[in-house]
């Protein structure tokens, strides 16, 4: 695996789940924001780009090297939004943006870990239902609703995105140690998430 075309796909899809959240945080209207979102995970799909939340689904599925790229991935995620959130920081639109993440931010924040650590898990969850979807679902109107049902769900639910979160974290410049934990447990649920599907259905298959 060349880690550095890695780190860049993972960089371009931090882009994307930034831009993502940017225009969730533009609409007034939770749902149309909510559905407006599947911007970043669209790009992420069609483009082939490298999202830790998606890549994360297929650990047991591949080589130690991927598992090793897992990281790479999750870094370049978090670099990637915080060039989106730069971008952002340098406009009009900054001020009323990050007033909205320093909300999402406060809650996080104020959560516990246990409830993010599960709030991580139910979202990749969803996530792993609008990938596999898209992989696998023949028709094109079928992947792309995948998509849609998978992001706007997650949203909806309130569930914890961490690559979504670390956007939101530099939106609103709420950086802290604390921050800091509370992201590594979303992302550790997220993790859980994202391998329990893959491997109770490779259990039933095994099964059958």
């Amino acid at each position: 695996m060349n880690y550095f075309k890695t780190f860049i796909g993972a960089i371009l899809a931090g882009v994307s789940i930034g831009l993502g959240g940017l225009v969730f945080l533009s609409v007034d209207n939770k749902v149309i924001g909510s559905l407006l979102f599947t911007i970043g995970l669209f790009t992420v799909c069609t483009m082939g780009l490298n999202l830790f939340t998606g890549k994360v689904c297929y650990t047991f599925q591949n080589d130690t090297a991927y598992k090793i790229g897992l990281p790479v991935i999750w870094l370049g995620n978090l670099v990637g939004t915080g060039l989106t959130a730069g971008c952002a920081w340098l406009t009009r639109v900054a001020p009323a943006v990050s007033e909205k993440a320093m909300g999402l931010c406060q809650t996080k924040l104020g959560d516990g870990f246990a409830s993010l650590f599960f709030l991580g898990i139910l979202c990749n969850i969803f996530i792993y239902i609008g990938v596999e979807g898209y992989k696998n679902i023949p028709h094109e109107f079928g992947k792309y609703l995948a998509l849609i049902f998978g992001v706007m769900v997650f949203i909806l639910c309130g569930t914890e995105h961490c690559v979504a979160d670390m956007f939101y974290f530099w939106m609103a410049g709420a950086w802290s140690g604390q921050a800091i934990v509370r992201l590594l447990v979303i992302t550790l649920g997220n993790a859980v998430g994202g391998v329990f599907f893959p491997l109770l259905r490779d259990l039933q298959n095994r099964k059958e």
